[in-house]
């Protein structure tokens, strides 16, 4: 590579990495600050310091209301997560590894669903929520998001790069069934392949938004996405929500960094999944 295609790429890179970090920058300093300091963008001066006094505002404005919520967007986020990497993983294993009939056909369906946009599919889950009478519950918002048609993509092109077929016929000639060779043979290969899934759902699930301002009515049940939307919404009229709005925004990326900082390593590995043979 010439010094100036190294150049180029170096620039595209920095200012790939500005855009990236300069809004967590700003979350980071805002943060630290009151309300007069906002509202005068005196974000860069040691003065108006309040971070201490921001995060017990957070915690205690509605009496705690942002504790339930964020409480419920790591219900909502980590163990619907945990179940559509599950779902995902077994149902792409099936169409890899199994013959039926009119397959790939279904798995034509499973891949023209993932052009469908979620925003579409709100209003047929709500009728369909409510005609099961659970709009404004916990299932209104956990069930839908238990099934990935892009996460039953995925599944199936980590079985085909982790799974050799060899390894299943060997298991099925020492007598293990269908279901032992998956949970005690396939299931450890497609490890990695979970991981990635169960990272790309918690993201989503996590910055979820239309599906539970449409299905829910309750605050109690509210994810963090949503309540810090109504917060901003209250902030016009109620200058004080701004500060709380902010510190809350902060809390809610951290676990996403954390989950991507712990969980890194197998991503990238099930990023890379069938890329040599």
């Amino acid at each position: 590579m010439t010094l100036l295609g190294r150049t180029t790429v170096n620039v595209v890179v920095g200012v790939a990495v500005l855009y990236t970090l300069l809004p967590v920058l700003w979350l980071l300093l805002a943060a630290t600050k009151n309300v007069d300091a906002l509202f005068q963008s005196d974000l860069f001066s040691f003065s108006n310091f309040s971070f201490v006094d921001n995060v017990k505002e957070l915690f205690a404005m509605d009496k705690g209301l942002y504790s339930r919520w964020y409480l419920n967007s790591i219900l909502y986020a980590v163990i619907g997560a945990a179940a559509s990497a599950f779902i995902s993983i077994a149902a792409g294993y099936a169409f890899d590894k199994y013959s039926f009939r009119h397959k790939e056909k279904l798995f034509g369906l499973v891949l023209a669903a993932v052009m469908v946009p979620q925003t579409v599919l709100a209003l047929p889950l709500y009728l369909m929520a409510s005609e099961a009478g659970l709009v404004n519950t916990f299932w209104a918002v956990f069930i839908p998001a238990l099934f990935n048609p892009f996460g039953v993509y995925l599944g199936r092109i980590f079985s085909q790069g982790y799974v050799p077929d060899e390894v299943l016929e060997a298991a099925r000639i020492d007598g293990a069934g269908d279901l032992g060779t998956y949970f005690k043979v396939a299931l450890r290969m497609l490890g990695p392949g979970m991981i990635t899934l169960f990272l790309f759902q918690l993201t989503t699930i996590w910055n979820n938004f239309f599906l539970p301002m449409v299905m829910l009515s309750d605050q109690k049940l509210y994810p963090v996405s949503l309540g810090l939307y109504q917060w901003n919404s209250s902030a016009t009229v109620s200058p004080e929500y701004y500060p709380v709005v902010i510190m809350g925004s902060l809390f809610a990326v951290l676990p996403l960094i954390l989950a991507f900082m712990l969980l890194q390593r197998f991503w990238r590995a099930g990023m890379t999944a069938g890329a040599v043979k």
